[in-house]
This record gives C-alpha cells, structure tokens and sequence, in this order.
C-alpha cells in the first residue's frame, strides 16, 4: 500500500467539516472551555504547566488546545492539511498559543527541530500506522532524556470484530494492511461520507516492545473495559462517560493507556 498516505489523508479531509459540525466534538462547548481531555489520560499526564509537548495525530486539535489550556507549550501534527487548518482556527478562538504542523508522522524528523518534555498520542492513531518500530523511533527522536512518552488507544481486541461486534474479523496480529471503504464516520454514522482507508492492527506486545526497543522504560499500562467515546456500533453508557458494547458488557477490554519514560543513557 505504497499510496496508503494519499489515501488516509483525503479520507481524514473528508471527514474535517462533518465532525467539526457533530455532537461527538462538542465545538460550541469546547470554544466555552470544556476540555476534550478524559480521565484516562489526565491520571497519567499529571501537571503539564511550562511543560513542552509534542501531541502525534493531533486531528483539529481540540486535545493540544485543552493541554495549552493546562498551561504547557504544546505542538500538535497530523497528516490532514485541513484538519490543521481547522485547529490553527480552533486556537485563535480559544486564543492558545498551540502550534500545528501538517505532517505524516515518519516526516516530522525532516521537518521539526525540537525535543520534548511530553510526547502524547490517544485514540485510534497508531492503526494509521504501518510500522510501529519507526514510530517508536520518531519518539525517541523527539523526547527529551527522562521524557515522558504518554498513549491512550483503543484496545486491539476490539479491532478484531466486525462493526456489529458479531464475528471476529480481523487478525490480532500485524498480519497485512487492511483496505477498505466506509460510509460514514465514528462521529455520525449518518454523515454522507464514502471514503477509502487503509489501516493496520498493532497486538500489545508490538507496541509494547517497540517502545522498549527505543529507549523506553515502560512504567504504566493500563486496560479498561469501557470507552470514553461512543464511536463504536452497538454501544451503550452505563455510567456518565463511559461506554461499552451492548453483547459483551465489561468481558472486553475497551482502551489501554500507557506512560512511558526516556532513559538518561
């Protein structure tokens, strides 16, 4: 899938207005203050203030504009030109000093000359992704020594099933990209959109061991049986915030997060 890139990226395009307009991103709330941020990833952030940050996928951003909000310097990328456009605009009216940078992620190297005090990814960005041992090398690149490298992601069991959460689909494993085309989006399921994508599986261990491989000393992982979003079919709340599906309740995990540190030598 050598054009996966060119692919992803006007899918991603696409779906910039529909979720800028949807209840799923909350715009109007968010422009009011409300931050984008979850519980999962605020226990593992702790205090942010003064703190340089580098968020990957960023999308529009409404995540690194609540981190600036905190008080950190925060630099968000993203591979869609118009999802960067959306959070350039996004921050001058929250009146944030976030910066955005349009980049594939295994780019930034070429393009970015900074290290880090925190580097941030969440949910559903390293399934864009065709080789984590690069990716994991782009965080070593950037991370300051004694950085923090902190994930949130949907778990990969979930990606095994079919949107209904009926049959199991999909390999655990990195077995090969996964191409496809899908009418709608996460946020609404209803939106007109028909769009092709490319993706990958990536098990917990791939992930795992790639950051380790990379200088990385893993200090937290975490699973959960719900998700903060409800961007899954068949999904229902069963607490303020929290989703699960409705066939398997809590047997599944649904999200694990992460905390990494950069070692000194």
């Amino acid at each position: 899938m050598e054009n996966y890139l060119d692919v992803n990226r006007k899918s991603w395009n696409a779906k910039v207005e529909p979720h800028l307009k949807s209840d799923f991103y909350f715009v109007d709330e968010f422009l009011k203050g409300r931050t984008s941020l979850n519980s999962i990833e605020l226990g593992l952030l702790g205090d942010v203030k003064d703190k340089a940050i580098l968020h990957l996928q960023c999308h529009f951003g409404q995540d690194s504009i609540s981190l600036s909000r905190m008080g950190a310097k925060v630099t968000g990328i993203d591979l869609s030109d118009k999802a960067i456009e959306a959070g350039k605009d996004l921050a001058k009216q929250c009146t944030t000093d976030t910066e955005f940078i349009c980049s594939d992620v295994y780019d930034l190297p070429n393009i970015l000359d900074e290290k880090f005090d925190i580097i941030f990814t969440s949910y559903g960005t390293i399934g864009w992704l065709p080789d984590l041992e690069k990716w994991a090398g782009v965080i070593d690149h950037f991370l300051k020594p004694g950085g923090q490298f902190i994930m949130a992601e949907f778990h990969p069991v979930v990606w095994m099933f079919d949107d209904d959460f009926k049959d199991i689909e999909y390999n655990y494993f990195n077995e090969k990209p996964i191409a496809e085309t899908y009418e709608g989006t996460y946020a609404d399921f209803s939106a007109e959109i028909v769009e092709d994508y490319v993706m990958w599986n990536h098990s917990l261990s791939e992930v795992i061991q790639n950051l380790v491989d990379k200088n990385l000393e893993i200090e937290k992982f975490q699973e959960f049986d719900w998700s903060p979003y409800p961007c899954f079919k068949h999904i229902e709340e069963f607490e303020k915030g929290k989703w699960r599906t409705e066939r398997f309740g809590n047997k599944i995990p649904m999200v694990y997060a992460i905390s990494a540190q950069k070692k000194s030598s």
